[in-house]
Order: C-alpha cells, then sequence, then structure tokens
C-alpha cells in the first residue's frame, strides 16, 4: 500500500525501472556495431587519429542509450540524493552480472535437434531457403555468438558502468553545491559529459587493452570517437532534461518536490 498511495515511493519505482531496464537494454544490444553516417545516409568519415587511420562513426548500439541512463541517473539524484542512485548502480550492476550468467547457462544448454534450422521454413522457395542458409545457417551459431560476449567485455563494461555513476554523482553534487538551484543544465549535462568522458575510456581499456592485447593508440582513437557521439548526444538531450523536472515537480507538488531536493542533497 505504502507504494501506491505514496508519490515520492512511486516516483522512485517508476524511474529506477527506467533507469535499470535502459541500462540491461544497453548492455544486450551492444554486441552490434552500427555505422552512425550510413545509417543516416553518408559516406563514412575517414578520419586518423593518434597514427590510427581509417576511423569512422562505428559505434555500438549500446551508445544509443548510455547517455539516456546518465542523464536518468541525474534526474535520480536530484530528488533522491546519492542513496537512491547508488542504490540502484548496485542493483543495475549485479542484474546485469546475473543476466550474463543465465546467458552463459543458455548458451551451453543443448539445443533441441530441430531447433537449429527451425527458422528455415520447408514450404519456402528452394532459393528463399538457401538465402536464408547464407544469412543464419545455424540458429544455435548466432544465439551463441550474440549473447557470448566476452568475459573482457562483461568486466570492462561492468566496472565502466560503476566508475561512470560514481563520478557522475560526485560532480552532480559538487556543482550543485556551488550553483543551488540554477543553472540545471550546467550540473545534470556537466556531470553526464565528465562520467560519459571516464566511461568511454574505461570500458575500451578494460576489454581491449588489457583483455585483447589492443594498441593504447586504437584504443584512444575509438574513445575519442566513441565520447564525440555521446557529447552531441547529452548536449542535445539538456532540453528533454528541463521537460522530466517540469513534469516531475507538477508530479509532486512544489512543496514534496522541494522538501525531496533539499533532502538529496544531504549526504550519506
Amino acid at each position: 500500500m505504502y507504494l501506491v498511495n505514496n508519490k515520492a515511493a512511486r516516483l522512485f519505482l517508476v524511474l529506477g525501472g527506467f533507469f535499470i531496464a535502459n541500462a540491461l537494454i544497453a548492455e544486450f544490444i551492444g554486441v552490434k556495431i552500427f555505422s552512425l553516417e550510413r545509417t543516416l545516409g553518408m559516406e563514412p568519415l575517414d578520419w586518423t587519429l593518434f597514427g590510427q587511420k581509417g576511423l569512422s562513426f562505428n559505434l555500438t548500439t549500446g551508445v544509443l542509450l548510455w547517455p539516456v541512463v546518465f542523464i536518468m541517473t541525474d534526474i535520480i539524484n536530484e530528488y533522491f540524493g546519492r542513496k537512491g542512485v547508488r542504490l540502484l548502480s548496485i542493483l543495475t550492476a549485479g542484474l546485469i552480472a546475473y543476466a550474463f550468467i543465465l546467458f552463459s547457462f543458455g548458451i551451453h544448454m543443448t539445443p533441441a535437434d530441430f531447433w537449429p534450422t527451425s527458422h528455415i521454413k520447408p514450404d519456402w522457395p528452394i532459393d528463399k531457403q538457401n538465402l536464408m542458409r547464407q544469412q543464419v545457417g545455424d540458429y544455435n551459431a548466432a544465439f551463441r555468438l550474440v549473447f557470448g560476449q566476452g568475459l573482457w567485455i562483461i568486466i570492462g563494461s561492468l566496472i565502466a558502468f560503476l566508475v561512470g555513476q560514481l563520478i557522475d554523482v560526485i560532480t552532480f553534487h559538487w556543482i550543485k553545491e556551488r550553483t543551488g538551484e540554477k543553472w540545471m543544465w550546467l550540473r545534470a549535462t556537466g556531470s553526464t559529459l565528465i562520467s560519459q568522458f571516464i566511461d568511454s575510456f574505461v570500458v575500451l581499456f578494460v576489454a581491449f587493452y588489457i583483455g585483447a592485447g589492443w594498441d593504447i593508440r586504437l584504443v584512444l582513437a575509438i574513445g575519442v570517437v566513441n565520447y564525440i557521439y555521446k557529447f552531441i548526444v547529452a548536449v542535445g538531450l539538456t532540453p528533454l532534461l528541463y521537460l522530466a523536472h517540469d513534469v516531475i515537480d507538477r508530479y509532486l507538488g512544489d512543496e514534496l518536490a522541494e522538501e525531496m531536493k533539499k533532502s538529496a542533497m544531504v549526504k550519506g
């Protein structure tokens, strides 16, 4: 009944659910690398950074959601403070690890005899069947490739997420302590830009420099390209922060909203 009758509890449940869902989805879809330029109907750029040639905006699909996750962090931080963000961050990291453990179990389950080719229908024309075999010959192999991310990638992603969240919270409160309620864009977007910068390089360093032996120049070059995208998205989403705060303040009412914001600034 507490969740049903308490506005603050309902808000935390909604924000927390959206936060966790976005983080989990970002992890799962992140295995796919897409070309931003070709998606937008453009020819890929050809950059050279740190001596690495042929760089373009080839990004993991996880970057579509990670800026949203960090912005959600700032919204939760605004109303529920460090304790609220800490609880959701630890819970989310635990759920991501739990999900990958279950994926590992799923990958190692012996498939039913019919399943690896169950996507190829016997009543299809032969040419369509052959085309499907060329594209996805073995369902089980595709499942293993998509969900079987390497251990170092998982470790790097989790470390980057937790470090990024910590930096985001510290930066957010450091700015707010000095500016008060003014300049919401500075504390929210500013903390997101800093945390996303750290996140971009930590995940690549752990997953690919330590885990895969990549040249440090390649790690830095890809990190810069990824961060340019995240920077643009974070700045572009700033107006949505004001919209979200306005909606939440209207839902809570001025008195409760102000009380929660003051309480959120208490260290703990």
